[in-house]
């Protein structure tokens, strides 16, 4: 099957890449293996959507740089804490949208409210501001003052994750045509097929090197690496383990994401905690690496990385232990648990490489302990229903594959949308929980360290809210024109402006 697809592919990327590369040799072609949806900069949280807009057509306030664990400048050149509860941000002079609108501080006050509008459902404020309420005040055409409820100790860095939008942009509808301050504008977007975007003339910065690319969405990562191979494409950033078989062009990289399957734990039988550590004890993590995961992933205890503060190293991967898990099954069906429900599998096509064929494993793996479990593989689109509030109802228990990235350093980017009663991807309802986050968030220093690990003791070990996978590794296959090495940022942008050439 995967020859057919790749004759197919080599085909029709032909026909669909070579225009752009024929108009300039410093363009270049970009092969994604999720198809977009939606280009809403305030869906840029979505890796899909991030890989495309983040900082090459929608810029944010402030930049985390992982490599150098700093956050520097972009639309801001400097901010300070006002008070416990404000901060003023000076903004960058000259600056233009796309449109040739200037940038000022009622774009970001309009951003803001945008990514809070719950109606609209944008993935970055519900991700990530979740739990938080903001007032802004205009001190001049270069100077806001932003003040969070409650106080926010790390706001600047909060902001690295919101692409700011011109007030022009709809208030409550996804705009097609994203239109930012950042190196690239978008020219044409031929949905499901490709999405263009050319160099920005007028940017306020240094011009990239890279004059514009052409992505096209090609959903198995063989076919995609395929076509890096045969110059019909630069880059396939997702790609996976059995294909990155060439040591020239193909590189791996710690992503800093964390896989899990979520468990809708407000339901039975999953509101019984025997049940959700039987799915746990239920699935054998270490035949899974380097065979349908990378052989350098390691076993996950919480939804952030080692290398975040607050992670809890006191906290240990499950062991494998069916029958421990038919065991539980038993103790609580005895106790009147309806253990033999039907429970919903839910995943996501290409959410990583080799995504089908985890959730087929680990659905036998749960029939064989005695679940009653069925798979429904969905495209990005129809699992976010199931995976972002409001849910669909009626509902059947399920366990809804995820995939978290958190390279910003802090649970702040995590701990409300997984895990407090209104976070938007939470199916877990745990007062002392919702607690512990409101404290940490608010926090500093020892003091936030200790409340998150707190948390995640609570959140992985008390209660087990999910199935921990695995921290995982990617892989990216680079084209040998290409002056580009992956990073841990690379699962969620991808900036052509940090591309050369050889």
């Amino acid at each position: 099957m995967k020859l057919s697809n790749l004759a197919w592919a080599m085909m029709v990327s032909a026909v669909a890449i070579v225009p752009a590369a024929a108009q300039d040799n410093q363009s270049v072609n970009v092969v994604l293996t999720e198809v977009l949806d939606v280009i809403e900069p305030c869906m840029a949280a979505r890796s899909d959507v991030g890989r495309v807009v983040l900082q090459n057509i929608n810029e944010t306030l402030t930049e985390y740089a992982p490599a150098e664990s700093a956050l520097k400048p972009r639309l801001a050149t400097e901010w300070s804490q006002i008070d416990e509860d404000t901060w003023e941000f000076k903004l960058r002079e000259g600056v233009k949208f796309h449109d040739g609108s200037a940038f000022d501080p009622a774009d970001i006050a309009f951003s803001i409210d945008r990514n809070k509008n719950a109606a609209l459902g944008c993935e970055t404020g519900g991700k990530y501001f979740g739990g938080m309420e903001f007032t802004t005040e205009a001190i001049d055409d270069t100077t806001i003052q932003i003040t969070s409820t409650p106080a926010s100790p790390i706001l600047p860095l909060l902001l690295s994750v919101m692409p700011i939008q011109p007030e022009s942009d709809p208030a409550d509808t996804f705009t097609t045509n994203p239109i930012g301050t950042g190196p690239y504008k978008l020219v044409s977007w031929d949905v499901g097929q490709s999405l263009v975007v050319e160099r920005n003339p007028d940017y306020w910065g240094e011009q990239p090197v890279v004059t514009g690319a052409t992505y096209v969405f090609r959903t198995d990562a063989a076919v995609a690496a395929a076509m890096v191979q045969a110059g019909e494409a630069d880059i396939a950033p997702n790609i996976a383990v059995q294909d990155a078989t060439n040591p020239d062009t193909d590189f791996s990289y710690p992503n800093s994401e964390m896989s899990a399957l979520r468990i809708d734990s407000m339901l039975p039988p999953f509101n019984d905690r025997r049940v959700r550590e039987a799915l746990n004890l239920a699935i054998d993590r270490d035949a899974m690496i380097g065979t349908i995961f990378a052989a350098g992933v390691e076993k996950a205890t919480q939804q952030v990385p080692p290398s975040t503060i607050g992670f809890n190293h006191d906290l240990q991967p499950w062991p494998y232990d069916p029958d421990r898990a038919r065991a539980l099954l038993a103790e609580a069906k005895a106790d009147g648990v309806p253990v033999d429900t039907e429970i919903e599998m839910i995943g996501r096509i290409n959410i990583y490489p080799n995504a089908t064929e985890v959730m087929e494993g680990i659905q036998s793996m749960l029939l064989d302990v005695g679940f009653n479990a069925t798979l429904q593989m969905y495209d990005v689109g129809e699992w976010n229903r199931y995976f972002v509030k409001p849910f669909p109802e009626p509902r059947a228990p399920n366990l809804v594959q995820v995939q978290h990235d958190n390279a910003k350093g802090d649970p702040v980017f995590t701990a409300f949308v997984k895990h407090h009663t209104d976070g938007s991807h939470s199916a877990m309802s745990v007062p002392e929980v919702d607690d512990l986050i409101t404290r940490a968030t608010a926090a500093s220093g020892d003091e936030r360290k200790a409340l998150w690990e707190e948390m995640f003791a609570k959140v992985n070990d008390e209660y087990i809210a999910d199935v921990p996978l695995f921290y995982m590794v990617g892989f990216s296959r680079v084209g040998p024109r290409l002056d580009f090495k992956p990073t841990i940022a690379t699962n969620s942008e991808l900036q052509l402006a940090q591309i050369g050439f050889k």
